[in-house]
């Protein structure tokens, strides 16, 4: 590692100075700006005023591109509360019928949508239509049928799509990505993933089938599904899946408790990878090539990340992960920057037509293959 990459390492940055994440075509290191950012800020509504969205708008405080502008709730007390603390106009609060109303908004450029998974295809659609970009929360929709038609919606309407995948913005996680890039780790043989934790609240919507559109999968177990993809540099062609449940009143028909599953890659390797919402303690990555290893423990929770690999213990300063992720956003939004790992509606698609496979190998017990 040379001294200037460590030296960075080593930077103890302020929230306040988020970079873009970019890799310098001559060291291949992530930068950090010198100057205060005077560039265009993008203007957000956050739809879904519960608890993920108040820590994205408690993150964007300290966001320098991204700014939050308006709401968008079916909980009028919620919408009054965060008017008084964020500062938000009357006229950039909507509810969830009349928002369409946000295509005669010139304030608000984008809607982030932070809501049960099985509400996100309609309240896309409605927002692409009112002409205003879309961030989306992963899983983006319930199936891979229903996030194309999101995707295809929000090119009809010449607006972009985005998925919330703050990992893809992770200065820990991209010096893998480089170094499997870079041929450090040599050819890729396998990858593990574990995501996973004992949920709570059995009446929550995360257990509803019709909401959530299943159970662990379709929320901490997407970690795993894509952070295979984004680790080892490939999509999968073929899953094999095997369901295990051990409370069916709490997970009922339709809502997975545990679920492990494998993939194949184009290049040879494999995957094998652990999805529950029955176990506390899973949050690691490993992947290993022929020339070395690369491992996040824990990978993929809101930090700070840990990892090390054969060159070394990784020592990025930790920033909060959703600040970086809407600045990021706000540079692919307004400037069209692209980022080192996609976050567009078709990487969000992706995910989804896999975790469709995985479902149909754990029902069938038989290996499902992947076209692309």
């Amino acid at each position: 590692m040379n001294s200037r990459r460590g030296f960075l390492q080593k930077l103890v940055v302020s929230a306040a100075g988020i970079p873009f994440l970019s890799w310098d075509d001559s060291s291949q290191i992530i930068n950090f700006p010198e100057k205060k950012y005077e560039g265009p800020v993008l203007k957000v509504a956050i739809m879904g005023l519960g608890g993920y969205g108040t820590m994205v708008a408690e993150a964007m405080k300290t966001s320098t591109r991204a700014k939050l502008v308006g709401v968008i709730s079916g909980t009028p007390s919620k919408i009054k509360n965060w008017q008084a603390k964020y500062n938000i106009p009357e006229k950039n609060c909507y509810n969830y019928e009349n928002f369409d109303a946000i295509k005669n908004n010139p304030d608000i450029d984008a809607v982030y949508v932070i809501t049960p998974n099985g509400l996100h295809k309609e309240q896309t659609i409605r927002v692409a239509k009112a002409g205003k970009h879309v961030i989306c929360e992963k899983p983006m929709a319930l199936n891979a049928a229903e996030a194309k038609e999101m995707v295809d919606a929000c090119k009809k309407a010449n607006v972009k799509l985005l998925v919330g995948y703050r990992m893809h913005f992770e200065p820990k996680t991209l010096e893998i990505i480089r170094q499997r890039k870079e041929g450090e780790l040599g050819k890729i043989l396998f990858f593990q993933g574990l995501s996973g934790f004992r949920i709570g609240d059995p009446t929550q919507w995360r257990l509803n089938k019709k909401l959530a559109g299943g159970g662990a999968m379709m929320d901490i177990g997407i970690y795993s599904v894509n952070g295979a993809r984004y680790m080892i540099g490939e999509d999968p062609v073929w899953v094999t899946a095997q369901e295990t449940k051990t409370d069916p009143v709490k997970f009922k028909e339709g809502v997975d408790e545990t679920i492990q599953f494998q993939f194949g890659f184009p290049g040879g390797a494999t995957a094998s990878c652990l999805s529950t919402y029955n176990m506390n303690n899973l949050d690691r990555f490993f992947i290993t090539g022929d020339k070395g290893f690369a491992e996040l423990y824990p990978a993929t929770g809101y930090g700070p990340i840990k990892g090390r690999t054969s060159n070394g213990e990784l020592e990025y300063p930790h920033v909060t992960h959703q600040t970086v992720q809407m600045d990021e956003m706000a540079g692919i939004i307004l400037e069209g920057k692209q980022p080192i790992v996609p976050v567009d509606g078709e990487e969000g698609w992706k995910d989804m037509k896999i975790i469709d496979a995985i479902y149909l190998a754990a029902k069938t017990g038989k290996r499902v293959d992947i076209k692309w």
